[in-house]
């Protein structure tokens, strides 16, 4: 299966003093299009914790920067699991400028979620009902 895309535009808010996309907002872009993944599928994060005791928090980031985005530039944010296990997801996301001519690879990264109890925030496995939504797509 194709990765997820998500698509954002970088605002002047995302870049820094020298005019380019501050690295921080790679992770803000990547965990929008990791929201905007689980809404594809039917899950709205604020009812999984308000019905079912559940909410996914980022456990560990490696994460590599290739190019820089600038002010104005449309981004391609991909969403793919790497890796599922029955209490976290690794996501392998890749942020891409697109253009015309060629789109650029300006950020990769592995990012781990643990499925969390929301009431606890103790470790708990993925629902069977979420699980079986993500195998049926991957």
């Amino acid at each position: 299966m194709s990765p997820f895309e998500w698509q954002v535009r970088v605002y002047y808010e995302d870049t820094d003093t020298g005019g380019v996309v501050y690295y921080a907002n790679y992770l803000r872009f990547m965990e929008r299009a990791r929201t905007e993944y689980l809404r594809s599928l039917g899950f709205e994060q604020d009812r999984l914790i308000r019905d079912d005791d559940t909410l996914f928090a980022v456990r560990h980031v490696e994460i590599d920067y290739h190019a820089p985005a600038r002010f104005n530039d449309m981004l391609s944010v991909s969403v793919e699991i790497a890796q599922l296990s029955r209490a976290s997801m690794t996501f392998a996301q890749r942020v891409v400028r697109t253009n015309e001519q060629e789109d650029t690879l300006l950020c990769s990264a592995n990012i781990k979620v643990a499925c969390l109890t929301a009431s606890t925030f103790s470790a708990q496995s993925i629902p069977d009902f979420i699980l079986k939504e993500i195998e049926h797509v991957d």
